[in-house]
């Protein structure tokens, strides 16, 4: 099929707001006969379902926590974008959409991203009005500091607890449409499947993880706001619950994956300290203002350092290699997350890490403590240092936290179109769930700004332009294709649970992650990623034929939980292989070793891989087939990625 990015005509400024005019209406009368499915209650779907509700829309939402406050985005520490220029230091929208197509290495749709950029002032003065306390200088205006990839100060932070900041005024509006009785919310629900009519999305099945049952819902609608897929790695700064079985399942139904290779490896994360831990701690790129990252000299110092033989004091300041600073004067400390992400691992490779295992680098705050205070560097990062003291028991205020890069978020998601739709009509992905705005790296404190833009500003406008053409009759559960999906749920339920083997799901998911890591994580090559195509699909054999599943389905089963998400993820990380395979360049997050510049930066081939890949799903065991949707760049220069 050929990809339809829907795209409208016009000067890129001009494009959303032609489009939303000439998008077709739905009577608010008659909104009330429509009922959308929301899956996923994080920021963007919590700010989904209450916006559409709110419209008038009747709403399902659905998560697997006991609460949609818990959902994986109150872990976003940082901030937030948007292009106010409060600090009058030259931002603009134009600039921040440069940032952010720069910052993805030319590999996202100029459209959308302008867009992203565009109805960014607004989220700021939505997420005020529902009291989200985001830091205010003297004078009481907003505050701003800087994040990577950029060289204006424009990200609104609420001290290092942005994400649950946001999502709490999120939550308030979705509270407030149940209350109403315009959302219905189904907590403790997994969705395993997607239902689709004469190949329109028509309603899910889900799990109740209390008490088993195996439930269909219908909707007009139905929209995917469930996160990424970092947790293919085992080892990820993702909460443990995250996963991709949603998003993997409607792709098995006719929505192609895009571009699955492209992850984002975080710089700043605490690191790996044994086979014991189960995830791994971000320490936010908001610390990269005041903090200097640096290594000794020599991999004599490193060696000693690491020994006892001498302390962190005795390294004077000709000892010390702030190889950031050193290498991108301009940028320094806040180059983009990919690149700060290689210089870590190149130094370490080096033999110049610091810690026990030598496989950190420091974050110092000696400097800015010495600068601006004490108190004053409490006030900003309180809780983040006291989250390193508690997890670490090393105190940041008298000597450097040790960091080290770590997987994060995932760029690559279901392909959509400019309406979020899939290629599956009535289905839609939002927030990180999606492929489309961050291209190959995403920029810091961007995050917050997809998940809130296409909860609030976006789906509300196009979805109406979908229902408008479907009429008011609602959706027939009783049509034999939920009962049909229902079976093929339950039957993989008894599958999944008569595997009576030797290994836990945990021992494979962690084997999953290792070769992930090693083969498919911050570099890639051609040889490795083979060796580990075979690794996963012998990986594969060996969970269905030696793997234990405890327990019963009509029950609450953690067991099988795990192990429906396992399997999803061993397909989904051959798909990952792959995309990285096919993908003979290097461009942001995804380092083929075969295709770099002299210095080491990522080299993209712009002649022959200047389109998104996506992939569509042909069976059990079949290869999946590539779709190419090209890249068209009218308004940006493309060039090498600098930030010297």
């Amino acid at each position: 099929m050929m990809l339809d990015s829907k795209v409208p005509a016009g000067p890129l400024a001009e494009k959303w707001s032609k489009h939303k005019f000439n998008l077709k209406l739905v009577n608010p009368a008659n909104k009330r006969k429509y009922t959308i499915i929301v899956v996923g209650t994080g920021l963007a779907g919590s700010s989904a379902a209450a916006s559409l509700a709110e419209l008038g829309y009747n709403v399902k939402a659905f998560c697997y926590q006991d609460s949609p406050r818990r959902a994986h985005s109150i872990a976003a520490q940082g901030g937030i974008n948007a292009a106010k220029n409060y600090q009058n230091d030259g931002d603009s929208v134009f600039r921040l959409f440069y940032d952010t197509i720069k910052g993805g290495d030319y590999r996202a749709r100029e459209a959308n991203v302008y867009r992203l950029a565009e109805v960014s002032v607004n989220i700021i003065d939505q997420c005020v009005a529902q009291g989200v306390p985001f830091a205010r200088e003297y004078g009481g205006l907003l505050d701003n500091r800087s994040f990577g990839g950029a060289q204006v100060s424009r990200t609104f932070y609420a001290r290092g607890q942005t994400g649950q900041q946001l999502l709490l005024g999120a939550y308030s509006a979705l509270n407030r449409q149940i209350n109403k009785g315009t959302v219905k919310m189904y907590n403790r629900h997994e969705m395993l499947d997607l239902v689709t009519i004469d190949g329109h999305a028509r309603g899910i099945i889900t799990r109740n993880m209390v008490t088993g049952a195996i439930e269909a819902h219908e909707g007009h609608a139905v929209l995917l706001c469930t996160g990424g897929y970092g947790n293919v790695f085992y080892l990820s700064t993702n909460a443990m619950g995250c996963n991709v079985t949603a998003a993997w399942r409607a792709h098995k139904r006719g929505a192609f994956f895009a571009n699955p290779c492209y992850t984002q490896i975080h710089p700043t994360c605490i690191p790996v300290t044994g086979d014991h831990q189960s995830k791994l701690t971000l320490m936010s790129e908001s610390l990269r203002n005041d903090g200097r990252v640096w290594v000794p000299k020599t991999v004599e110092l490193a060696q000693k350092l690491r020994k006892g033989e001498i302390k962190i004091s005795d390294l004077k300041e000709e000892d010390r290699d702030y190889y950031l600073e050193r290498k991108y004067p301009s940028f320094g400390n806040l180059v983009p997350r990919d690149v700060a992400s290689r210089n870590a691992k190149e130094v370490v490779d080096e033999g110049r890490g610091v810690g026990a295992s030598g496989i950190a680098v420091y974050l110092d705050f000696e400097d800015a403590i010495k600068r601006l205070g004490e108190d004053t560097v409490r006030a900003k990062y309180g809780n983040l240092f006291d989250m390193y003291y508690q997890i670490t028991d090393e105190n940041p205020y008298k000597q450097p936290m040790r960091i080290y890069p770590a997987v994060h978020y995932t760029m690559g998601g279901l392909w959509v179109d400019y309406n979020l739709m899939t290629t599956v009509p009535g289905l839609y992905a939002l927030g990180e769930c999606n492929f489309s705005d961050h291209g190959a790296n995403r920029l810091g404190a961007s995050a917050l700004m997809q998940g809130l833009a296409d909860g609030y500003f976006v789906i509300p406008y196009t979805i109406g332009d979908y229902l408008a053409g479907l009429g008011f009759d609602p959706v027939d559960r009783n049509h034999p294709e939920f009962e049909k999906t229902r079976k093929t749920v339950e039957d993989n339920v008894q599958r999944l649970l008569s595997l009576k083997g030797s290994k836990t799901v945990d021992d494979i998911h962690k084997k999953l992650g290792h070769i992930m890591w090693e083969y498919c994580g911050m570099a890639r090559n051609e040889a490795g990623l083979i060796k580990a195509k075979g690794q996963i699909q012998e990986l594969r054999r060996e969970f269905w034929s030696d793997v234990t599943v405890l327990g019963e389905n009509e029950e609450m089963n953690q067991s099988l939980e795990k192990a429906g998400r396992v399997a999803d993820f061993l397909e989904l990380g051959e798909l990952m292989v792959d995309d990285a395979l096919n993908r003979r360049e290097s461009c942001g997050g995804h380092f083929r070793e075969e295709s770099q510049t002299e210095e080491g930066e990522a080299k993209r081939d712009d002649e022959n891989f200047k389109y998104v890949a996506a992939w569509e799903y042909r069976g059990e065991s079949q290869p999946e087939v590539l779709h190419k949707e090209p890249l068209e760049f009218e308004n940006v220069k493309l060039t090498q990625r600098s930030y010297k």
